[in-house]
């Protein structure tokens, strides 16, 4: 991972994919919206702590405190904005480290493919709160098992891209020099 954040080029990367797929993830669990016309402020729930951890989907909790700047809308749940963060700095390195192996191929000695195969399911992780709405508004019928598939999306996604982030640490020699 240091590799990929070491060199300019893809710690670029990884940092534009990192903040894209948190506020896609955030847009995606309805935590982020376009606002506009509503004045700026900062509106926090009566007991924060209480609603911390109060689940309000399979894997979204609740939010305690809404933030607006005038044109976006952020409902704030840490909860949410930590599962996004962690999620996205996964699909950041591997994005990165896929980068590398784009551009250096012989220097890593991996695949191109690496670590965007295992960034899908991730990209899918946000379905896990408004899945089933989306089935709805696209008019698929869909039976309990497919509702209960979107409850794993997110621990699957987390597992590949672990999983490609080991590959391709177990394939990448830190001490080969990677040109600019």
């Amino acid at each position: 991972m240091r590799l990929a954040i070491s060199r300019r080029d893809s710690a670029a990367v990884v940092a534009a994919v990192t903040v894209g797929y948190l506020l896609a993830y955030l847009w995606a669990t309805g935590d982020l919206s376009l606002r506009t016309g509503v004045a700026p402020g900062v509106l926090v729930i009566d007991d924060p702590l209480g609603r911390l951890f109060a689940r309000t989907g399979p894997a979204s909790f609740g939010a305690i405190a809404t933030v607006d700047t005038g044109v976006v809308r952020l409902l704030l749940s840490p909860v949410n904005v930590a599962i996004g963060a962690i999620v996205a700095g996964l699909v950041g390195i591997n994005l990165g480290m896929t980068y590398l192996a784009i551009r250096r191929p012989t220097a890593c000695g991996i695949g191109a493919g690496s670590g965007l195969l295992a960034s899908v399911p991730a990209l899918l992780s946000g379905t896990v709160c408004c899945g089933p709405v989306v089935l709805l508004a696209l008019g698929v019928q869909a039976t309990a098992v497919v509702l209960t598939a979107f409850v794993w999306l997110l621990p699957i996604g987390v597992a590949l891209l672990l999983a490609s982030l080991a590959y391709v640490a177990m394939k990448i020699d830190p001490g080969r020099p990677i040109e600019s």
